[in-house]
């Protein structure tokens, strides 16, 4: 039998830097996604390895199940549902296993990646032999939920294959969890999060998992349903960002001018709050009630767009995007660190594919790379192959 899952990335929508400040941050999934293929060997297959294929990326990685019983003597299928700690001595086993692959320098960033698959498999499935494949829609290290989007995807085909989860195999296309069996999903996918991460927020794997948006304030979390489809222009500018320095300038700031950043910081709450009722309102058939949604939310980027750059997180390149959305009377705004990464552009309703398509052309034509996408759709989902 064959499994695949599929986990969404994510955008923030607003509330970017200030919500380490304690204002509200507002997120929500994306059309775009990670796969993951599980299958797992039989004995016709001759195979005594665990096999990762990261097919994105054109490596493949092997391990024999000797090594990884070796390595990790500690590791049998789980007898409880919760996800064990990440221990001292799997770490370094983990760090042995991860020196040997040779990895090319150019893509050594993945290495974290495959720490976590190594940590998530050994520790729901043992040593099974299989064969785990990966590729995905979302480009890495640009602040749309890659590496939550791997780790849910994963978590979910994995867990899809054992008792602590309750699927129907004869349905065919892709079904979605039962809320607890998503909870499940999402605490095993926040451990991967750790391992890539160190202290993620948390966010971005609980916005893969539960789909919809999410809204954030002071370490709680609310899910909320959108009420009305939004599209998004999302152009990834490829200028890498340090999120660490850049989270770290916005505090700087703040230290040196503290009233004036207590008005950002509650100006974008603000913002965050009307975004999340314009998005929950109820849905209308009247063009022009959407038409008038759109025209709110719109201005509620370009305010937080505003406030983003007095925080001095823009970059020339989110500036470009920008000026080049502003001719064609589109409201922009950069989503996630900053620095560089991706913005976001509201395609209205009433938008013309034609004019999109000028759009798209003159980012491109800028060295940029450019995705459509709806927000706020499913969150992981799983299907199954039984005839393989």
């Amino acid at each position: 039998m064959e499994v695949q899952a599929r986990a969404p990335g994510k955008i923030i929508l607003s509330g970017e830097h200030a919500v380490v400040h304690g204002s509200t941050a507002v997120a929500a999934s994306i059309n775009l996604y990670t796969y993951v293929t599980l299958r797992f060997s039989t004995p016709s297959d001759n195979q005594d390895s665990l096999k990762l294929e990261l097919k994105d990326e054109g490596l493949d990685f092997s391990w024999s199940t000797s090594k990884l019983k070796e390595l990790f003597p500690e590791s049998t299928e789980p007898q409880s549902p919760k996800p064990p700690s990440f221990s001292v001595e799997s770490a370094k086993s983990i760090e042995s296993l991860i020196e040997g692959l040779n990895i090319p320098e150019a893509k050594i960033s993945i290495a974290s990646g495959v720490s976590a698959f190594l940590w998530l498999y050994t520790s729901i499935h043992g040593f099974k032999p299989a064969t785990v494949s990966f590729t995905s829609e979302l480009p890495m290290g640009s602040g749309l939920g890659s590496s939550a989007s791997f780790c849910v995807a994963l978590a979910a085909a994995l867990l899809a294959c054992t008792d602590f989860v309750s699927l129907d195999l004869k349905q065919q296309g892709w079904q979605s969890f039962q809320e607890r069996q998503l909870d499940l999903v999402n605490k095993w996918a926040f451990e991967g999060e750790k391992i890539i991460h160190g202290k993620p927020s948390g966010i971005d794997n609980s916005v893969s998992a539960y789909g919809n948006i999410i809204s954030f304030k002071s370490g709680n979390m609310t899910h909320m349903k959108a009420n009305m489809s939004l599209k998004m222009l999302i152009t990834n500018t490829k200028v890498g960002r340090n999120t660490k320095a850049l989270v770290a300038g916005v505090s700087e700031r703040t230290l040196r001018h503290p009233e004036a950043m207590a008005f950002v910081f509650n100006a974008v709450d603000s913002i965050s709050k009307e975004l999340a009722l314009i998005l929950q309102s109820r849905a209308s058939d009247d063009v022009l009630s959407v038409t008038e949604k759109e025209e709110k939310i719109e201005e509620l980027m370009e305010m937080n767009q505003g406030l983003l750059q007095s925080m001095g997180v823009s970059h020339v390149t989110i500036e470009t995007v920008l000026r080049t959305t502003l001719k064609y009377k589109l409201a922009s705004k950069l989503t996630g660190a900053g620095g560089g990464g991706c913005v976001l552009t509201l395609l209205p309703t009433l938008l013309s594919g034609f004019v999109v398509q000028k759009v798209i052309a003159e980012l491109e034509s800028c060295g940029f790379q450019c995705f459509t996408a709806e927000i706020g759709g499913k969150g992981v989902e799983i299907n199954f192959d039984v005839s393989s």
